[in-house]
């Protein structure tokens, strides 16, 4: 199911979910980076040594971990939904609400896609994406995710920022979480904008203005221009977004700092 808008000149604004053929096609040439990640590893660790002393299965059980568990959740989180596989078929991870997945996401995804992909060759993911309009597989439904096409050249969306006139008000205005595509599609829509027709523009920017207005309040204390209002909305969101992720990993390191620290807080220079 194709969740868009069609404007007048025929420009589609969507969050459309990429076909089964077209993910298949982006696992399999992830499958292939991470086979030749894990048998260049096998090798390294045998010529090293590394496989010798009786612990080679668990040397290789950690590889599998690692190619396949570790390095997907870390290429997807640094990418924002974009593996090897994802890149060069031209597909993106992004969250229900259309907004960029984080390393939760990623590794929810990771960890359950070894049993639905890799141990089962693909059935598993298979028959339960043709159970939903997104094509989801597991791992989608339990991370909150979905893969969509990308239709158009990258969006340089780092670059919105809110109008002067709006700032104060935006950064005390409560947002409240979108429904799913619709940060997605209003993204879109200003990325695109300087491609439609005077009528096209004003009629969507009004359209997304009246559906993104829902989830915020307290409204401008003055009328506000749609695109002006959409830009500003959109742009803050982004921003908390960032703010999040920051601390989030900021408290990862405080967490890593502290368990580096032996025993109980007393560092090793101390004894």
């Amino acid at each position: 199911m194709s969740e868009q808008y069609v404007i007048g000149e025929g420009v589609i604004l969507d969050a459309r979910p990429a076909s089964f053929m077209t993910r298949i096609l982006g696992y399999l040439l992830d499958a292939l980076v991470y086979g030749i990640v894990l048998f260049g590893g096998i090798l390294v660790m045998e010529n090293a040594g590394w496989l010798l002393y009786g612990y080679e299965t668990q040397s290789v059980i950690l590889l599998l971990v690692f190619a396949f568990v570790l390095l997907p959740t870390i290429i997807e989180t640094l990418s924002r939904g974009r593996s090897l596989g994802k890149l060069a078929t031209g597909v993106r991870v992004v969250r229900d609400d259309g907004g960029p997945i984080s390393a939760r996401h990623a590794f929810i995804r990771a960890i359950v896609g070894v049993g639905e992909l890799w141990l089962t060759l693909g059935t598993v993911a298979l028959v339960v994406s043709f159970t939903n309009d997104r094509a989801k597989r597991c791992g989608d439904l339990l991370a909150g995710t979905y893969v969509i096409r990308i239709r158009s050249k990258k969006a340089r969306l780092d670059q919105l920022m809110v109008p002067p006139p709006l700032v104060n008000w935006i950064s005390n205005a409560e947002i409240s979480k979108f429904p799913d595509g619709l940060g997605l599609s209003a993204r879109q829509f200003l990325e695109r904008r300087w491609n439609m027709t005077p009528q096209s523009r004003a009629t969507m920017a009004l359209t997304f203005y009246n559906q993104l207005s829902v989830h915020v309040a307290p409204q401008p204390p003055f009328n506000v221009p749609p695109e002006e209002y959409i830009t500003a909305v959109i742009a803050e969101r982004s921003r908390r977004e960032s703010v999040l992720e920051q601390q989030r990993l900021s408290r990862a390191q405080l967490i890593q700092q502290r368990m580096n620290t032996l025993p109980f807080g007393i560092r090793g220079s101390e004894y």
